[in-house]
């Protein structure tokens, strides 16, 4: 493989094609249904499955069959199938992963910036979705055709983008069980929808954390009354879910205090992130925008990266039951709610993290108050499996090729539903987990953007590492892969 035309096809394709695809991309408000009830009759989603369908059938890639599959009830799912080069990788297939919808607009954005308004601003596309996950499929069949374009083989390839990742993935096990006579037998998950701790080198992702959560609510009277007349009286309810948030939390450490909701860090894990904070430095910490005079929750770099990576944390992302203060009166509320996101360590059970939460929130209650925990997602992280060594190898080569240094791995605190999935129904595969969710790029939030650069380099990391596991697959060294079976239902927010 020609590194050099590999580079300039890849960087040309992304300027004249890509971008322009991704662009009109970010124009489309296609909220996940979580955020969207009427998706179906607002039809962004339709329009990005059209969008990201029409260009994939444009692409001249030898042997091309895009469908979009639609299970009653649903939403859709784009499949695509490429068939292998030569015959020596026999029924050996990579698979590639992507997502089109998208997290909802969020506040803050800057004065000339939106989350559906599509800005240039030299190396960086700004809007919501472009780096999570717009540019998977671009950058999946990007990296096919620069390698036909060489005449270098590759194994056959199949390219699922999945439309409900920000909602947890519920309908991805439903399509991969009704496909799975033609998705196969994968050796190899590539997966586009993970971060980098910096944009100077490949970073390849060895953990995701797991993801319990839900609407909490703390219910003290009928209706709202008179604060004067009432407090002292009765108990408010914002102090009360205070208080049993306290069971949970730790407030002035934010450490979970149940010890069932803690995992063993790996050493292998341990080592990585040590590593990791070396190379990043204040970096692990200074892509956040924090106010002047802030500090991050350890001093330690090594431990914030395990902070975020293995370690559960509480977020609270959301409240109701409390007035803008514009129209606050003194009035003693009925009931506070809010939104609780626990992220779990990558090893922990999801199903049995929900349960131990509503046991620990709901036992109890103080003053005889009523709780509810509605718990919306309750899922299992994933842990990578031992890399083999031409995958560490190709990893590493990709990496020194086209950034020039060399790659680095480390966990991330999101999570990615489908890789759980995929481990248990493929336990012999291998996996490549990578992104272009970079310092600053803020997914989820206000400003978001895409490192184009990043991108680039990415697709022709994965274009390299494709061209290695074909070789591998000849000498035999991805063996072992499980056929696909019947699985479980898996829930849980995505990368997200």
């Amino acid at each position: 493989m020609d590194t050099a035309k590999v580079d300039r096809f890849i960087a040309e394709k992304w300027d004249d094609d890509i971008v322009p695809q991704l662009v009109e991309y970010i124009r489309i408000p296609n909220k996940s249904p979580m955020f969207d009830k009427e998706w179906v009759a607002n039809g962004y989603m339709e329009d990005a499955v059209k969008l990201m369908e029409n260009w994939a059938r444009s692409q001249p890639i030898a042997g091309m069959q895009v469908e979009t599959v639609r299970l009653e009830g649903r939403t859709p799912l784009i499949f695509i199938e490429i068939p292998a080069t030569g015959a020596d990788t026999g029924a050996d297939t990579v698979l590639l992963y992507g997502h089109l919808d998208k997290q909802p607009e969020m506040t803050g954005w800057d004065a000339d910036l939106g989350p559906w308004t599509p800005v240039l601003k030299g190396d960086k596309l700004f809007g919501r979705g472009g780096a999570d996950d717009g540019y998977a499929i671009f950058g999946s069949l990007a990296a096919i055709q620069a390698l036909q374009q060489q005449g270098v083989p590759h194994a056959r390839c199949v390219v699922l983008i999945e439309a409900c990742e920000e909602s947890g993935s519920y309908d991805l096990p439903a399509y991969v069980d009704h496909l799975a006579a033609r998705i196969g037998k994968p050796s190899l998950v590539v997966c586009l929808d993970s971060g980098c701790g910096n944009y100077d080198q490949l970073w390849c992702t060895t953990s995701l954390r797991g993801m319990a959560g839900g609407n909490f609510t703390v219910k003290v009277l009928a209706e709202g009354v008179h604060s004067g007349d009432a407090s002292g009286v009765v108990p408010s309810s914002f102090r009360l879910l205070r208080q049993l948030l306290s069971r949970l939390e730790d407030e002035n450490t934010g450490r979970i205090l149940a010890e069932g909701l803690h995992a063993e860090i790996p050493a292998d894990r341990l080592a990585q992130a040590r590593e990791a904070a070396r190379v990043l430095g204040t970096a692990v910490y200074d892509k956040f925008p924090f106010l002047p005079g802030m500090a991050p929750m350890a001093e330690d770099l090594a431990e914030l990266v395990l902070n975020r990576t293995w370690r559960p944390a509480l977020s609270v992302t959301g409240a109701d039951g409390l007035p803008p203060l514009s129209s606050a009166g003194n009035v003693l509320r009925p009931q506070t709610s809010v939104k609780l996101s626990l992220r779990l360590p990558p090893t922990l059970d999801g199903k049995r993290a929900g349960e131990l939460l509503k046991e620990l929130l709901l036992k109890d209650p103080p003053n005889g108050a009523q709780v509810s925990l509605d718990l919306e997602k309750a899922s299992t992280g994933w842990n990578a499996p031992a890399m083999s060594p031409w995958l560490e190898q190709a990893i590493d080569a990709s990496s020194r090729e086209f950034f020039g240094a060399p790659a680095m791995y480390m966990g991330e605190g999101g999570t990615i539903p489908f890789m759980g999935m995929l481990g248990e129904k493929f336990p012999g595969a291998q996996f490549m987990i990578t992104g272009v969710l970079g310092p600053h790029s803020n997914a989820h939030g206000p400003n978001e953007f895409l490192h184009i650069p990043m991108g680039k380099k990415v697709t022709a990391c994965v274009a390299r590492v494709i061209a290695e596991h074909c070789i591998a697959s000849a000498r035999g060294e991805t063996a072992g892969v499980a056929a696909v079976a019947g699985g479980q239902q898996h829930g849980g927010h995505g990368c997200c």
